[in-house]
Parts: structure tokens; sequence; C-alpha cells
């Protein structure tokens, strides 16, 4: 019999999570290693918790996930991202007004900006020296 899951796909800065969700007792595992193991910062993982205690949820899904790119508040943001999309894939009525209206459904656009030719960085330019 195959289990029940539910996907989703989140995004922050140049970081991809791809989170499952199944039903279990809480369970987090990022790149097959728990929470606490794969994030050192209590705030990063209280971050990812995040959806399930606005939902009201919390011991009632396992997370899977795996995570690419990025730095480890880009991976959080990424993963709170695809849970709570996940999470308004398993119950649709009960869960998305309380996420939306945090904003946790709501993709982050915030990029690196690119450099430019003639510059040292994106808006940095070498020091003016009149003679």
């Amino acid at each position: 019999m195959a289990k029940i899951q539910y996907q989703g796909t989140g995004r922050r800065k140049s970081s991809i999570a791809r989170v499952r969700l199944i039903p279990g007792k809480g369970e987090i595992t990022i790149n097959k290693k728990p929470l606490d193991e794969y994030f050192g910062m209590e705030n990063v993982k209280r971050e990812v918790r995040r959806p399930f205690e606005v939902a009201g949820c919390e011991g009632k899904f396992d997370v899977v996930a795996t995570v690419r790119g990025g730095g480890f508040t880009g991976q959080a943001g990424a993963l709170r991202h695809g849970i709570s999309r996940a999470l308004c894939v398993a119950d649709k009525e009960s869960y998305r007004g309380a996420l939306k209206s945090i904003g946790f459904l709501t993709r982050d656009p915030r990029m690196k900006e690119r450099k430019k030719y003639g510059l040292k960085k994106a808006r940095r330019a070498s020091q003016f020296s009149k003679r």
C-alpha cells in the first residue's frame, strides 16, 4: 500500500527545497540528517518549525526535505516556504488562511544583484581621485 504524502517546493534567494510531508510524529529530516544536526542555530530551527505552529498541527507530519544552494538562512526560508505549500496541499481549507495571512505562502523575491562591468561589485565603484 502506498503511503500518503504531500509535496511542496520552496524557494528563497538561491536556495531550493523539495519537501514531502508524511503523516507521523513530527520528525524533520533535511538531506538525510535530523533538523538539530543540519542547522546549528536555534532561531533558524524555529523558522523551519513556524508553519506548523501557525497552522496548529505540530507533531502531525514528518518532514523529509532535500535542500540545495545558498546559505543556511536562505535554506531555512526555502524550507519554510516548501512546508507551507505542502500543508496547503494536505488540507487547503484549514491551513491556507492562517499561512497566507502571515505571508508564508509568498515567495521572497529578493535576490543578489548582479555585478556590472566597470564596477568592483554590483554598485561599488573604484575610489575617485582628482589627480
